[in-house]
């Protein structure tokens, strides 16, 4: 076992070495942000501190849930640094055209168009940024495309676009659409201009733009096959270490009866419950807000001929219905962690049930008045002052929360770190074969807690390439990695209580699962960056360490195999089986949601074609609900089912749901998502980036079609998450079928896991 935690530190220790190394090179090599944008006849553009105040007004105003940019947001909206490069382009090919040969580009002969298109390559990625005056100069006719660019933003945010999902009067000041305008300006020119000493851009040539050269670069390519090449290699290595492991250790022989029935919850255990019903809310409210959102995509302006966009936009729909899939989630991960905490310690901690209740009710009051707050940003009611900072939209995605939520936020998960560690604190003074799973319980518990403060990273004035640096540690590192870690720690917890595993397998292997994960997970969230305005080097690391992220994902069938014999161990183990269905399902999901989905888009050429189009969705549904919502029904259930051992479940609405949800999901992904995204890759490829994401090609009766098609799929999965929702409230509801006392043994006394 020792060995096993001398690598498992190895991992931590080196991975986050390089992480943070990564995060130093960001820093240095971020596109500067300059403080005058001037021309070469003297008009200035952008003065001193503009370009900020341009993301400022962004962010308000939802930022990353209206539109994209440099691929990272939503998707029914363009990406705005595509559109704005592809615009300016045109705008000055058809200055010179008209100029010099009296006619618009496109009826130019290929000779002339080709001469303009070079011209304009060397114009766009000519660096002519100062470095040391912090002034960027311009040819006058790119000032006269961003005057054109600018009325145009004008245009799509004051009268509003249907195809875009932007009401009208969505933004309205003159000021603060010339700011916008600045911002994006800003976003396409690093976009657009290579890095000084360099043939790339600051981007690495995305998007994908064949009139200034944008084309994949050479390390684009070669880190593709390097990737898959170690992909194959990692495979072959998982398929030579599950031929050659030993054989596990013998359990001996499973009880007879389930030995949870003779044992009582605790009254922290019992107040639990009410967690649960939270989450079955939060998950109905998130079901329709998606609904609401996609029909956005075929209905911009309304929601079957209802002017819906006038009180909730799409980018306020969208922004909850992303940031309720986390909270649902994670509410059902962190009641799992409470109600195990006295199981694990065998002690009610005195005032446990206190804090348990006090956390409910912070937990509520960050979910209620973020939702609030974001809402009263995005339409404008807070300003570009602090208001909008602190309690409305932070403009990022997946971290949506303004910064006095998110700082609340911190202090609820501290506080359910200190009811975790204070319930658990007896058993780990214990030296005993649990010790080691209940270290991992700890450490994963501290990093669910602590890896959250990433995304006080992203500031109103940081710069993007930087915010998306720590943005990307919190949707990767806290919620793809030790939420993951911790889930297997407290299944494998959950399995060992039932005595249908031994605490020392399920020690061992928890510690070695997390070290495999962790060995491509924490390097691998640089695939996220690879064109987010940082230095090569992650496009590197990240292509090589995702690829290696995978290969554990392709051995899930031995874990879905392997909980699946467990349901036949014994009869009475067969109360428990549609929560450790749902463990199996995870084991499904992580295969083919994170791991065929996600390797689908994680190679740098890849990405760089499918970057922000339909087929990321189809990763983020198949993977975000797939593995870590399943895992948070299944621990939901297992909760419920350890609380009342002996109660009957209606078993027809459970049932329902499982298949229900599973179904839809698949449906919803492969029916709709997935084709939609597959030819918007193919446009992508053909045309341009700014072509996939532009209403000319996402509003053909063909694509149109496609989106309907989500309605099969996406009904189905409400129906089950309605089932199942009527199933938790009436098991959690239900009252004590086998209680000999009314309330749980008093402190000191072993509690039921």
């Amino acid at each position: 076992m020792k060995k096993l935690w001398v690598a498992f530190a190895a991992v931590l220790i080196a991975s986050f070495t390089v992480l943070g190394w990564v995060g130093v090179r960001v820093y240095q090599q971020a596109p500067p942000i300059p403080q005058r944008v001037v021309t070469t006849d003297g008009q200035q553009l952008l003065g001193p501190g503009e370009v900020q105040a341009g993301q400022n007004v962004w962010q308000a105003m939802g930022g990353m849930e209206v539109g994209s940019i440099w691929g990272h947001g939503s998707y029914v909206a363009p990406d705005w640094t595509a559109d704005w490069l592809h615009r300016e382009a045109l705008f000055i090919l058809d200055t010179w055209a008209l100029a010099e040969h009296h006619a618009r580009y496109d009826a130019l002969p290929r000779p002339q168009q080709a001469a303009l298109r070079e011209r304009l390559t060397a114009l766009i990625r000519t660096n002519t940024y100062d470095e040391a005056t912090g002034t960027l100069t311009l040819e006058p006719v790119r000032a006269r495309a961003f005057a054109a660019n600018q009325a145009h933003l004008a245009d799509v945010f004051t009268r509003g676009r249907s195809e875009y999902a932007i009401p009208v009067g969505a933004l309205q000041d003159p000021a603060q659409l010339r700011l916008l305008a600045g911002f994006i300006f800003w976003s396409a020119w690093a976009a657009g201009t290579q890095r000084p000493g360099d043939n790339v851009t600051y981007t690495s040539n995305w998007p994908h733009e064949p009139l200034i050269g944008n084309i994949p670069t050479g390390d684009t390519v070669v880190w593709t096959g390097v990737s898959i090449i170690l992909l194959l290699a990692g495979i072959g290595a998982m398929a030579f270490y599950y031929a050659t492991r030993p054989t596990e250790e013998p359990l001996g022989e499973v009880p007879a009866d389930d030995p949870l029935l003779a044992l009582h919850p605790t009254p922290s255990q019992r107040a639990v419950v009410k967690y649960f019903w939270v989450v079955s809310g939060l998950l109905l409210l998130q079901i329709l807000l998606g609904v609401v959102t996609a029909h956005y995509g075929v209905e911009g302006s309304g929601f079957y001929g209802i002017p819906l966009d006038q009180v909730l936009p799409y980018s306020v729909t969208r922004t909850w219905h992303t940031q309720l899939g986390i909270f649902w989630i994670a509410t059902a991960w962190l009641a799992a962690g409470l109600y195990i905490g006295p199981a694990v310690g065998g002690v009610e901690p005195k005032g446990q049930r206190l804090g348990v209740n006090v956390l409910f009710g912070a937990l509520l009051v960050v979910v209620l008045g973020s939702m609030a707050g974001q809402w009263l940003s995005v339409k404008g009611y807070l300003g570009t002052g602090d208001a909008w900072f602190y309690l409305g939209h932070s403009g990022y995605e997946y971290i949506d929360l303004g910064r006095l939520w998110q700082v609340a936020l911190l202090v609820g998960l501290f506080l359910w770190l200190f009811l975790v560690v204070r319930s658990i604190r007896p058993a780990l003074r214990r030296e005993d074969e649990q010790r080691p799973i209940l270290t991992l319980f700890l450490i994963s518990s501290a990093a669910i807690a602590g890896f959250y403060f990433a995304a006080l990273g992203a500031g109103r004035t940081t710069n993007l390439a930087v915010a998306e640096y720590w943005r990307w540690w919190v949707v990767h590192l806290w919620v793809e990695g030790f939420f993951e870690v911790f889930a297997t720690v407290v299944i494998a917890f959950l399995f060992a209580r039932l005595k249908l595993l031994s605490l020392r397998t399920a020690g061992e292997a928890t510690v070695l699962s997390a070290t495999i994960f962790l060995a491509g997970g924490i390097i691998g969230t640089l695939h996220h960056l690879y064109f987010s305005g940082t230095p090569t080097v992650v496009l590197a690391l990240g292509s090589v360490f995702s690829a290696l992220e995978v290969v554990p994902l392709l051995f899930v069938g031995y874990e879905a195999w392997h909980n699946l014999k467990l349901t036949r161990a014994t009869p009475w183990v067969r109360n428990y089986r549609w929560p450790i269905y749902f463990f199996v399902s995870v084991a499904f999901w992580n295969l083919v949601g994170a791991g065929l989905f996600g390797f689908m888009i994680n190679p740098p050429i890849a990405l760089y074609y499918m970057q922000g189009l339909n087929t990321t969705p189809v990763h983020g549904h198949a993977a975000l609900f797939g593995v870590y919502g399943m895992l948070g029904i299944g621990l939901m259930l297992f909760c419920l089912r350890a609380l009342e051992p002996a109660q009957e479940w209606n078993e027809r609405l459970v049932r329902f749901s499982f298949w229900s949800i599973n179904a839809g999901l698949m449906g919803m992904v492969v029916l709709s998502l997935l084709p939609v995204g597959l030819m918007q890759t193919w446009a992508s490829v053909e045309h341009g980036y700014w072509y996939a994401r532009s209403a000319e090609f996402l509003q053909t009766p063909v694509m149109n079609v496609l989106r309907w098609l989500r309605v099969p799929g996406d009904t189905l999965f409400a129906l089950g998450a309605v089932a199942l929702v009527l199933f938790v409230l009436q098991v959690g509801r239900s009252r004590p079928v086998r209680r000999a006392v009314a309330e749980a043994p008093p402190a000191g006394r072993t509690s039921t896991p």
